[in-house]
C-alpha cells in the first residue's frame, strides 16, 4: 500500500519537513471533506416518498423532493424544490429555487430561480426574478424592491411642483414688462 509520506520524503536523506497531521491524512478525516458533512448538514432533504399536508416552517435550508401541500415558510433561508418536488402551497423564503413544480404563490425577500424544466402556476413577488429558458411559468411577477414603498411618496410631488414652477414664469415677465 502506498503511503503519503514516504512519496514525499527527499531522496538525500535528510528528514522531511515536519507536516501537520491534518494534511497527511486524505481520508475521511481531511479538513476538505470535514467543512463540506458541516455544510451539507444544514440542509435538510424531504425524499421523494415523504408527503407532508399542512405547515412547514424551518430555520435550515431545505430541499424538497417530495409532495408538500399547505404553506412552507423558510423566511431567512434558501427552499429548493428538486426535479421530483411537486408544491401546492403558499411559499415565503430568503431564495426559491425551482427544478419541480410549484402551484401556488411564491414569495422571496432575496430571488426565486426558475430553472430549466422548472414549473410555476402562481404569482411570484421577489426583488430579483430568473426564468430559464424552457422553464414553464403562469401567473404575474411583482419585482418589488426594498424600500419601494418609501420612495412612492416622493415621486407625486414632483408632477405637482413642476405644475407649480410655470404659473410663476409668467408673473415674472408681466412684472418686467410693468417696469
Amino acid at each position: 500500500m502506498w503511503k503519503r509520506d514516504e512519496a514525499v520524503r527527499p531522496a538525500s536523506g535528510q528528514p522531511a519537513a515536519p507536516q501537520p497531521p491534518a494534511a497527511v491524512s486524505g481520508g475521511a478525516g481531511s479538513p476538505r471533506s470535514e467543512v463540506s458533512y458541516q455544510m451539507e448538514k444544514d440542509i435538510v432533504n424531504i425524499g421523494k416518498s415523504v408527503v407532508i399536508k399542512g405547515e412547514l416552517n424551518g430555520s435550515e435550508d431545505l430541499t424538497i423532493e417530495g409532495h408538500v401541500e399547505g404553506t412552507i415558510q423558510l423566511r431567512d433561508h434558501v427552499l429548493t424544490i428538486g426535479p421530483n418536488g411537486r408544491i401546492k402551497a403558499q411559499v415565503f423564503a430568503k431564495s426559491v429555487i425551482v427544478l419541480g413544480e410549484v402551484t401556488g404563490n411564491v414569495t422571496a425577500s432575496e430571488k426565486v430561480d426558475i430553472r430549466d424544466n422548472g414549473s410555476v402556476d402562481g404569482d411570484l413577488v421577489a426583488p430579483r426574478v430568473a426564468i430559464a429558458e424552457g422553464a414553464h411559468f403562469r401567473g404575474s411577477v411583482d419585482m418589488q424592491r426594498k424600500g419601494a414603498a418609501a420612495a412612492a411618496p416622493p415621486s407625486p410631488a414632483k408632477p405637482v411642483a413642476a405644475s407649480a414652477a410655470p404659473p410663476a414664469q409668467p408673473q415674472a415677465q408681466a412684472a418686467a414688462a410693468r417696469q
